[in-house]
């Protein structure tokens, strides 16, 4: 059966700042090897060179690129569209980023109309009014694909209720719900009222990484003899990055020859690096910044182990990368890949004695770090994006036939 699928996702490489991406990228060069055409909407600012985009992934022979202007990016608040819209300039279509949602909703259908497709496949929230707009054009399927809710973007300290209740939309609208995880598809149950039977789990995958060369000032770490403890992702309440630095505190005051590296931004960034100061620690703590590609590879061959303290975690790409370039992790518990990686420690992400202890163990016995690191790195050799991308095209094909 020849599939072509209209996909909504809100980034891509290389204009991603976080997993979403990577899991877009990664499922749609999956398909495509296995013969199935994607046309991917991708919103993003006036001015971003689409041909860019389709010269950067001209190996994707079987993905078309279809670029809707606006302000939509990654990760952005209707607080942080607020901000954007009270600076000016000409990226802004919409009063609000519900407005903006909206407009985007409605260049997509347009869109929908101009193409042949036999699927729609939806990421997230801000592209779920524009998935229901193009299955009512269309009379097509609908997947809504979840890789993380209001509840977690949230990390437990309340959600917009405008974004719950367009999530709430887009799932009780599918026709077919994928969650990335048990933990996620749970969430959907009890607090969105899924129907269990619409919702299947379909874990991210992870490719074979090359071995880079470290960063210089990695690299002068490493040869001052200090251990390297890595946090990788958004600084952002739901990551968790406050319970990292204060487990530190606590780890360096058994082992001050460690160092720890935070990379990537976020709205906390000023907050945890306040905190840093206020414990004492900074000279400790190395901020590198968003890191992408070689840089952050290296980062992780760098690491002795490497932390995702989240708060609510539905999946997480980062500990795969970690382990696949040969780093043990520590998950917390409130994942979803705690679920599929059984060599690997676990603590509750405010637990922070209990992290720190697992912390100072791995560093200071190397058999442990070892065997974490060679049987995590057997157990994701089944996480590929090919077996994410055969269970999409069940989840189509079983949807074609009903309609």
């Amino acid at each position: 059966m020849n599939l072509s699928v209209l996909m909504f996702g809100w980034e891509f490489p290389p204009y991603n700042s976080g997993g979403l991406g990577t899991a877009c990228e990664g499922l749609t060069r999956a398909l495509s090897d296995k013969g199935v055409k994607t046309i991917f909407v991708l919103p993003k600012k006036v001015g971003v060179n689409a041909d860019f985009l389709d010269f950067r992934f001209a190996n994707l022979q079987n993905v078309k690129f279809k670029p809707v202007p606006g302000l939509l990016y990654p990760y952005l608040t209707p607080e942080g569209y607020l901000k954007e819209l009270a600076s000016g300039g000409n990226d802004i279509y919409g009063l609000s980023l519900l407005e903006e949602v909206r407009l985007y909703a409605l260049r997509a259908r347009a869109i929908a109309k101009r193409e042949k497709f036999d699927v729609i496949h939806a990421h997230d929230w801000l592209t779920y009014p524009a998935g229901i707009m193009t299955q009512e054009v269309s009379n097509k399927p609908l997947v809504a694909h979840v890789h993380a809710t209001e509840f977690d973007r949230g990390g437990g300290q309340g959600v917009n209720s405008d974004v719950y209740q367009i999530e709430r939309m887009g799932i009780h609208r599918a026709d077919k719900i994928i969650a990335v995880s048990n933990y996620t598809r749970n969430k959907l149950i009890n607090f969105y009222g899924a129907d269990p039977d619409k919702v299947a789990v379909v874990y991210n995958g992870i490719d074979e990484t090359d071995q880079r060369a470290l960063p210089g000032m990695l690299a002068e770490v490493k040869r001052m003899g200090d251990k390297i403890v890595l946090f990788a992702g958004r600084i952002t309440l739901q990551k968790g990055p406050e319970y990292f630095i204060r487990a530190a505190k606590k780890v360096l005051e058994v082992n001050p020859k460690v160092r720890f590296v935070v990379a990537g931004s976020g709205d906390m960034e000023r907050q945890v690096m306040m905190e840093a100061a206020y414990l004492g620690i900074s000279d400790k703590i190395l901020f590198a910044g968003f890191l992408r590609g070689d840089e952050l590879n290296a980062a992780y061959q760098a690491a002795d182990l490497y932390v995702l303290p989240s708060v609510s975690e539905p999946f997480g790409i980062t500990p795969l990368e970690a382990i696949m370039n040969g780093t043990p992790v520590l998950l917390s518990k409130q994942s979803g890949v705690s679920e599929v990686i059984s060599h690997a420690l676990k603590v509750d992400f405010w637990d922070i004695d209990d992290m720190a202890h697992k912390i100072l163990s791995v560093l200071a016995h190397e058999p442990l770090k070892s065997t974490l690191s060679q049987h995590s790195r057997e157990e994701i050799r089944r996480l590929t994006w090919s077996a994410a991308a055969h269970a999409c095209i069940q989840i189509y094909q079983s949807l074609l036939l009903k309609h």
